[in-house]
């Protein structure tokens, strides 16, 4: 099949979002599908900084398209359904809503992804829009939570067969063979010792605050945090050396492709989300994400401890990660404490999660996705 994948994404960047949209590419690319991701921009990208980047081992098109910030991406819209249907494509694969309302008045077959509620004055009625369609179309929806949510806000019942629920994935592949987590930190030239380790940005909700508390109360531990923007960066180790707590280290942005060595040197790994979420592009999506990291850590097979946000209950169980209550440090503590000192736990857990994840490839859930829009 061939598939044009139209998106905004700022390529290359550190966001979650550019990254999936790699990910689905390649994914694609490497079922059999011929995957043209158009995007934004003018001039050439370099595929070894892609790689290195995104961790991307298999090579896709990319064209990026011209257009004027004044007109709020609509020409770039355009210009890309255009070049769509030059190029023939069976589909059009998106994130965006006004993409998919396009298409199909163009009789553009389409695969609208979506990671939250449509928003803004015209979501809804543009949502209903797509719906409406009789145009060949399927709804990727990220979350069980999310179809739920949209139907509650917007009064409606989605037909079971016009979507597909597809949680986020991971590049399993990059995950195989790692090194235990004393040769990684050895690889990685860090402090030897029980590692906990978190990755990802840092944004609010994602419970940054707690790890700072969890440091001061357990010295004794190395705690780890790989990613952030270099403000957010330069921020937080103000506050760290403020308070003169010696046990944490910032990384900085670290590239996809190096992230598994990182994940892999900590014997416990973190994901401290709070009530509310935000995300590179803001917003609260804590009832309905699907975190990148999620599928990263099992795949890592390291032991997850985790906040109980109900959403990541969709994926996680008391078999393959350990809950705290939300935004609660006394537990966070407690838990804290029982992975520090039980590595049968630590281990069992890890073991259950790495096996877990093999259903959560990128290759698995495009696969899927294909085969439903297939399916009409």
């Amino acid at each position: 099949m061939k598939i044009a994948y139209i998106a905004t994404s700022s390529i290359p960047s550190s966001t979650a979002n550019s990254i999936q949209v790699m990910k689905v590419c390649q994914a694609l690319t490497q079922l059999g599908h011929e995957a043209h991701l158009l995007i934004p921009g003018s001039g050439d990208l370099n595929w070894d900084e892609l790689t290195l980047q995104y961790g991307i081992t298999t090579r896709f098109p990319i064209k990026r398209i011209a257009s004027i910030k004044a007109l709020k991406r609509f020409d770039f819209i355009y210009k890309a359904l255009e070049l769509a249907k030059t190029l023939k494509v069976d589909a059009v694969y998106t994130r965006m809503l006004w993409v998919a309302v396009i298409a199909q008045l163009r009789n553009v077959p389409i695969m609208l992804e979506l990671h939250d509620v449509p928003a803004g004055r015209l979501g809804k009625p543009l949502f209903l829009r797509y719906l409406k369609s009789n145009s060949k179309k399927l709804t990727v929806m990220i979350t069980q939570a999310l179809s739920k949510v949209i139907e509650k806000r917007f009064a409606i019942a989605i037909p079971e067969k016009s979507f597909v629920i597809a949680p986020d994935g991971v590049d399993d592949a990059r995950y195989q063979a790692l090194p235990q987590p004393v040769e990684a930190r050895k690889q990685l030239a860090l402090t030897e010792g029980l590692t906990a380790v978190y990755t990802g940005g840092f944004y609010k909700g994602r419970g940054l605050e707690l790890l700072v508390e969890l440091a001061r109360v357990f010295p004794q531990v190395h705690f780890l945090w790989v990613g952030g923007k270099p403000e957010a960066v330069a921020g937080w180790k103000t506050v760290i050396d403020n308070l003169n707590i010696r046990n944490i280290q910032l990384t900085g942005f670290i590239p996809n492709e190096k992230l598994p060595l990182y994940q892999a040197a900590g014997d416990i790994l973190l994901m401290p989300f709070g009530k509310s979420v935000s995300g590179s592009s803001g917003g609260n999506t804590a009832d309905v994400c699907s975190p990148l990291k999620m599928f990263e850590y099992m795949a890592a097979g390291r032991a997850i401890l985790t906040s109980d946000l109900p959403v990541l209950r969709e994926v996680l169980n008391e078999n393959n990660a350990l809950f705290y209550a939300i935004e609660n440090f006394e537990d966070l503590k407690s838990k804290f404490t029982i992975l520090f000192g039980d590595a049968d736990l630590r281990n069992k857990l890890a073991r259950q999660a790495r096996l877990d994840v093999a259903q959560y490839t990128w290759q698995e859930r495009m696969q899927n996705i294909v085969r439903r829009f297939s399916e009409d």
